[in-house]
């Protein structure tokens, strides 16, 4: 494993981390969780990202319990606030931060996180408002660092006039392979500001794993044959995804890699980006994901990457619908 410092803090972080969406929030049984997450001390992994919203506070419970057992020294723990936790919670009012993180710490059975990270931006709170209260969790030492997901940069921006480029260390956007939009304006403005980036759905929600071929039925056993998926089904099972993921596959043969790990080694090609978040079901999976780290794309095969995905990637924030799908269900 190879680690990467996170923005302008003092955190080392895994390049390949563990998040807990669609998993350990309720999706997969609580001994399954327990061993990808030791699976994941042991390949090296440090970082865990969560969620208070993933499961409504069940992804939290489930590590809260299991990483209680490793040394709080030992691991690099994030979590994030605005998802609906009931009819009347949700959002990034003062009153919501001051509630949400102590009820995450509860669950996490933590003082402190390493970094506390707005999921979204909310429209209907003063941002000014929202940044005082997140820079008291801080000051009181429940975070040590902040971070944000999903803004636009007109967003970041806005912060940053308020409060000064210190007040966030990480931004958590959607980006790999098929859905590069980050890359026209996110990652410049945050890496000018000294903002690091750890991404989410690196391998698009699976498709580049390879397993969902074009016309062919969708595998009994994965992520998309679950109806709560529905809605995204056309969304990312696209032909054009799916066609360009099957180019990849001889690319990925001649490097004598797993096509998954071509798709990380390839975000992480990029210096903005400090970790990419992996789910995974399986033990297996972890250290499989976890053998991206170090992987180095030479040039040549990077043309070759290009020439393979040709027109299918999202390479500007133009399809929102895609981007907001993935909100919804996360």
């Amino acid at each position: 494993m190879r680690y990467r410092k996170l923005g302008r803090s003092d955190l080392e972080v895994s390049e390949i981390s563990l998040g807990s969406w669609l998993t350990y929030a309720g999706g997969v049984e609580a001994e399954q969780t327990r061993a990808c997450t030791e699976a994941a001390f042991d390949a090296g992994i440090n970082f865990f990202d969560t969620a208070n919203v993933y499961g409504r506070g069940a992804a939290e419970e489930a590590w809260g319990e299991i990483l209680s057992k490793h040394p709080r020294d030992s691991y690099i723990l994030a979590t994030k606030v605005w998802g609906q936790m009931s009819d009347t919670d949700s959002g990034l009012s003062g009153d919501q931060i001051a509630k949400q993180i102590d009820a995450s710490l509860r669950r996490l059975r933590t003082d402190y996180v390493d970094l506390y990270q707005a999921h979204r931006f909310d429209t209907s709170v003063p941002i000014e408002d929202t940044i005082e209260a997140l820079q008291l969790v801080v000051q009181q030492g429940k975070a040590r660092y902040l971070g944000f997901s999903e803004w636009t940069p007109e967003q970041i921006q806005a912060a940053i006039d308020i409060a000064g480029p210190e007040l966030f260390v990480s931004s958590q956007p959607q980006y790999s392979m098929l859905w590069q939009a980050p890359e026209a304006e996110v990652f410049p403005l945050c890496a000018a500001n000294g903002i690091s980036q750890i991404v989410w759905s690196p391998l698009a929600q699976g498709v580049l794993t390879g397993k969902y071929k074009p016309g062919q039925p969708i595998p009994s056993d994965s992520r998309f044959a679950s109806d709560a998926m529905n809605a995204a089904k056309g969304l990312v099972l696209r032909d054009d995804f799916l066609e360009a993921v099957q180019r990849l596959v001889p690319i990925a043969g001649e490097l004598r890699v797993s096509l998954p790990t071509l798709a990380l080694a390839w975000v992480l090609r990029r210096p903005e980006v400090a970790s990419a978040i992996t789910g995974a079901s399986r033990p297996e999976q972890v250290h499989a994901n976890a053998e991206a780290a170090g992987v180095e794309l030479a040039p040549d095969i990077l043309a070759q990457v290009e020439a393979a995905l040709g027109d299918a990637p999202i390479s500007a924030p133009t399809l929102a619908t895609f981007a907001e799908e993935g909100v919804r269900h996360r």
